[in-house]
């Protein structure tokens, strides 16, 4: 067990499925469209040329060129190719993310270990594989986008922080920001979350020296508290028109034309979209529902809300009033959203959230008793000024996206997940079936129910 047993198990679905895709889904598709123009371009040398509907920094374009001229000299020899562009070629391309995936488990899996040093190595590898399997970070495994990439790096990026190897981060950071330019956010949040350890970390010196055996005491209790302040004390002895149909095409996705360049650009200008956390605190409680949506957690809020009668009874009903708000005046129902049937969110907005006007209302209460359930439970294993800072970040990342899109979640799911400290293996079990679930239909759905529009020619799939 260990990285290399995460790394294989990872291997084990990457590759074949990889193949598989490639074979049925040989043609870019959706966004791959000018991502994979894009690098191509690059391939040729042509660094001056952008495709203006792209809206993301080059950064997946460079790993690409570091990956295929890995790739070249091997190919060459073999006399597979004749020349540098030929290596760029949609199912190479692709790879990229396949590999970084397998990077990614070894990354999760060094985190675990890092935050709980204590942990058995066979349950970090269990955690480390199930998370792997996340839903959205799974699918964007197989295709050329750069959501892969982006988690990559931003992993690698706290992994050196817990490390204490404060330059390379820095570095990673950057990186991570040239792939993505929101990641900045995570960069910021990963540079709080080294500050508060040094934070904590000098007072428990000054505790150490004050006092040698109460300091003992003291690194016990707070080991319960932050897995890495204790880690770090062994070892100094880491468009809004409804849609009145299901079937209706967005041609502004693929048009090349000014209009569709203003489009693009326009769909991902900065919102004030505050029902995103509604969104993510919901959809999170859902994927981590075998922990958020049991019988012992709703009592065990239920408890400590009762306990604590004034206070928590006022923010329990001020985050009502701001969840109903954030509904009410900051919904945003953005073109995309709703003429797009290619992606899920087109059918939850209109089958449940639109399905009735009371609808989105009545999601209210879900959408506190999950907020308050990820609290309640970071509460438990982090510091206060942590689980702000984190909320905070979450808040800066989602809230200027006018679009819903899962995939934006990604990263700050993955840092919720790391520092819950979920123990018990029957949960862990339950979201690994979950997990499965959810991958094996999405990708049959993706590689097997295309559908064509009336008033545009090609082969459309269902995507997240």
């Amino acid at each position: 067990m260990g990285r290399i047993a995460v790394a294989a198990i990872v291997s084990s679905w990457v590759i074949p499925i990889s193949i598989i895709g490639n074979r049925i889904v040989s043609e870019p598709y959706m966004d791959e469209i000018f991502h994979i123009r894009q690098a191509q371009q690059y391939c040729k040398g042509n660094f001056r040329s952008w495709d203006p509907m792209i809206t993301t920094p080059p950064g997946l374009y460079y790993l690409s060129l570091a990956h295929v001229a890995s790739l070249f000299p091997g190919m060459f020899y073999l006399k597979a190719v004749s020349s540098f562009p030929e290596v760029c070629s949609i199912p190479i391309l692709r790879s990229i993310n396949g590999i970084l995936a397998i990077l990614c488990s070894i990354l999760i899996y060094e985190i675990i270990t890092n935050l709980r040093p204590t942990l058995d190595e066979r349950k970090a590898t269990v955690y480390a594989v199930v998370l792997s399997m996340y839903p959205l970070h799974w699918f964007f495994t197989f295709l050329y986008y750069t959501d892969v990439a982006s988690l990559t790096a931003v992993l690698a990026m706290y992994l050196a922080c817990l490390r204490k190897n404060y330059w390379f981060s820095g570095l990673l950071g950057a990186l991570a920001v040239v792939i993505r330019q929101t990641n900045i956010i995570w960069m910021l949040f990963v540079a709080c979350s080294g500050i508060i350890d040094l934070t904590f970390a000098c007072k428990r010196d000054k505790i150490d020296i004050g006092d040698g055996d109460a300091s003992i005491k003291y690194l016990g209790q707070q080991a319960s508290m932050d897995g890495a302040v204790f880690r770090s004390s062994l070892r100094k002895r880491k468009i809004n028109t409804p849609v009145d149909t299901g079937i209706q095409p967005m041609p502004t996705k693929n048009a090349s034309s000014k209009a569709s360049i203003s489009g693009a650009k326009e769909a991902h200008g900065v919102s004030l979209h505050f029902a995103q956390i509604m969104y993510f605190g919901l959809f999170s409680a859902l994927l981590m529902a075998p922990l958020y949506f049991s019988v012992s957690q709703a009592l065990d809020l239920f408890h400590s809300i009762w306990r604590n009668k004034p206070l928590s009874f006022f923010q329990a009903f001020m985050a009502f009033i701001a969840s109903f708000i954030s509904v009410h005046f900051f919904s945003i129902a953005h073109p995309y959203l709703l003429a797009d049937n290619r992606h899920y969110t087109f059918y939850l907005w209109r089958k449940v959230i639109k399905a009735h006007w009371s609808f989105k209302y009545l999601l209210v209460p879900l959408y506190v008793y999950s907020w308050l359930s990820i609290f309640a439970r970071l509460g438990k294993v982090q510091r206060k000024i942590w689980v702000l800072a984190f909320f905070l970040a979450t808040t800066a990342v989602l809230v200027p996206a006018p679009l819903i899109e899962f995939r934006y979640f990604t990263i700050p799911f993955f840092f919720l997940m790391l520092h819950s400290h979920v123990d018990d293996y029957q949960s862990w079990f339950l979201m690994g079936l979950l997990y499965i679930a959810i991958n094996v239909f999405t990708m049959m759905m993706f590689l097997y129910r295309p559908f064509h529009w009336d008033h545009e020619p090609g082969i459309q799939r269902f995507i997240w």
